[in-house]
């Protein structure tokens, strides 16, 4: 029996011998012909033949339209209105966001899928392209031939037989997917006119057979990788000896256990088991196909077909037709095929978009990161200087002058003076220095918000976070000066708050320039008033005892020293008074100027450092959920 030849790729034959477009034509002396007038032959036979008189042939006669040329009827392919459309809008939106982040290799596959799907969408929907594939002497060309009524693959003991891929389509229109396929146009072909031809069932069908996956020609194997990438559905051809090749399940079938809808595998070859053998190589290759982590469409379920035939004797051919007949007819093969892609890619890309717990910057982390800045900046220190200063002030203001001349002298330029205690509590060299506590604090906050990231994403808030710490130490020292903090002031081109910064030293004094005033509150005049009063009643006590000691007033001790002892006394008391009530305004003062430092470095770390980790968050959690779009309809669970 030989096969009509195909009708999709070139003109039909006619009086002249003129062939298709792959050069099949009527030989000289053939009664065969190729084309609608009911004639045939093998196409394979008649070109060998007859080669040279089919060229003249073509070159003479005047050139009968194709039939896709002259009624293609193609129709468009029409996606249904479930949820694959949205899947793919969203697959093409994550590509698209995340290009600046992932690399080229990683996005490729979904890239791939993607163009696939665009270029499977603008073809025909009323066809189903089905490959058939198996290993070398499995018998996939002859269930082919089967299937399609007619020995249009070759068949013998030569291996390996089949060395391109062959197809059979049984209505028009489906030139564009052989196109697609690469199948040259002499290998496509018609089934034989008779009971396969004429199957209802079998309308639509687009039978592809392919080299053999293991073929020891590398240019085979490149063929069938290629063509399984591109078919709506796949026939795997297994016989008794090879159904467990390692090759075919860790190379094709595990890889593709998320295609298991559109999946068929077939034992081939029953009429070589004795018995009852057939059921027990068919129960182990089905658990086999589970081992693989395909689904086996039993019990009304969805997942792959299997079953045991044999191509040769016919047994069990007119079931695996049925079947495919249901599954042409079906018209979902190609949208079954898509959404598995999608399920693949989604699967591969889920390392880079789902993320191990929450990732984030929580309050807490944020707090932190404020209060490193702050260390940094010597906030606390410059509380703690502001308070010492509004101490200072009132001492000074309301302070005995006897014990105000003693600090003066014990505080007079001297290096060990009190004033300067608090200014270096540790020594520079065993303290961090200001520019390494900022860099720290950005690289504890970045590792924080990186936490639970996938790689490229938590590199990405890694570089955010790093290039806007640079010059955040510097800014940090700006800031200090506006801020208004005691032991800050501008000199030259720097800031003394930055010079301090750099050099480990806290914050809180200035080397140079005049530090400002703390305000003074309004009772000041009145316990300065008091003080100097206490004074002027000591100095006029003691000016009345000298006066009765050396003759010139009369004596009486008494009155003059009790004057004296109000003021001697009076003017610690009042001393006291005064540093009891200052003590919670200096607090709160000291207290006021921490609180501005910090949100001075707050303010400054934020804008640098947190807004720019923050925005590449957003950035994620804007692809993740278009990941999770790509994914919740997922079949695979993956």
């Amino acid at each position: 029996m030989t096969a009509v030849t195909d009708q999709d790729n070139g003109n039909s034959g006619n009086g002249n011998g003129s062939g298709n477009g792959g050069g099949s034509g009527k030989a000289a002396g053939d009664t065969s012909g190729g084309g609608r007038d009911g004639r045939w032959d093998d196409g394979l036979i008649a070109r060998r033949a007859a080669a040279a008189e089919a060229d003249e042939a073509r070159e003479d006669a005047p050139r009968a339209p194709a039939e896709d040329d002259a009624d293609p009827q193609v129709e468009a392919y029409v996606p249904s209105g479930g949820p694959l459309p949205p899947r793919l809008d969203a697959l093409r939106e994550l590509v698209g966001l995340s290009r600046a982040r992932l690399d080229r290799d990683t996005l490729a596959e979904a890239g791939r899928v993607l163009d696939e799907a665009a270029a499977r969408q603008r073809l025909s929907s009323r066809h189903t392209v089905i490959a058939v594939a198996g290993a070398t002497g499995s018998g996939k060309s002859t269930l082919f031939n089967a299937l399609a009524g007619a020995p249009i693959s070759d068949t013998g003991l030569r291996r390996p037989t089949t060395s391109q891929p062959i197809a059979c389509s049984w209505t028009d229109g489906a030139a564009g997917l052989l196109d697609r396929l690469a199948v040259p146009g002499r290998l496509r072909r018609r089934p034989h006119p008779g009971p396969a031809a004429s199957d209802e069932a079998l309308q639509g069908l687009v039978l592809v057979d392919l080299p053999d996956h293991d073929s020891a020609a590398t240019e085979h194997r490149d063929q069938v990788d290629r063509v399984l990438a591109l078919v709506d559905a796949v026939i795997w051809v297994v016989d008794p000896e090879k159904y467990a090749d390692a090759a075919l399940h860790e190379r094709y079938l595990r890889p593709l256990a998320g295609h298991a809808e559109v999946t068929f595998v077939v034992l081939n070859q029953t009429d070589r088991l004795p018995g009852e053998a057939a059921d027990l190589v068919l129960d182990d290759l089905r658990r086999l196909l589970d081992e693989d982590g395909i689904a086996l469409g039993e019990h009304g379920e969805p997942g792959a077909t299997v079953m045991s035939l044999s191509a040769l004797t016919g047994d069990g051919v007119p079931e695996l037709r049925e079947m495919v007949g249901r599954f042409v007819q079906d018209r979902t093969a190609a949208t079954r095929r898509l959404w598995a892609d999608v399920d693949a890619a989604a699967a591969r890309l889920r390392p880079v978009y789902v993320a191990d717990g929450r990732p984030g910057l929580g309050e807490r982390a944020r707090e932190e990161f404020t209060d490193r800045l702050a260390e940094a900046v010597g906030a606390a220190a410059a509380g703690q200087a502001a308070e010492r200063e509004w101490r200072r002030n009132a001492g000074r203001a309301c302070g005995t002058p006897w014990l105000r001349l003693w600090r003066w002298y014990e505080n007079r330029g001297l290096p060990g003076s009190l004033d300067r205690m608090g200014q270096a509590l540790t020594p520079p060299e065993e303290e961090l220095t200001a520019r390494q506590r900022v860099e720290q604090a950005v690289r504890i906050v970045a590792d924080d918000a990186a936490d639970g990231l996938p790689g490229p994403w938590a590199q990405a808030v890694r570089e955010a976070a790093f290039n806007g710490a640079k010059g955040l130490p510097e800014a940090l020292d700006e800031l200090a000066v506006k801020a208004g903090a005691p032991g800050t002031s501008k000199r030259g081109g720097g800031t003394e708050a930055g010079q301090g910064a750099t050099a480990g030293v806290p914050l809180v004094a200035p080397v140079g320039g005049r530090p400002a005033k703390p305000p003074r509150p309004k009772w000041w005049p009145a316990a300065v008033l008091a003080q100097v009063s206490m004074t002027l009643l000591q100095i006029f006590g003691g000016l009345w005892l000298v006066g009765q000691i050396i003759g010139v007033l009369e004596p009486g001790l008494v009155t003059p020293a009790l004057i004296m002892l109000a003021g001697v006394v009076g003017g610690p008391l009042v001393e006291w008074s005064c540093a009891a009530a200052i003590r919670g305004p200096a607090r709160r003062y000291g207290q006021d100027a921490e609180r501005r430092l910090r949100e001075a470095a707050a303010g400054c770390g934020r804008a640098r450092v947190l807004d720019p980790v923050a925005a590449e968050l957003v950035r994620y959690r804007e692809v993740r959920e278009r990941y999770v779009t790509v994914t919740e309809f997922s079949t695979t669970g993956r």
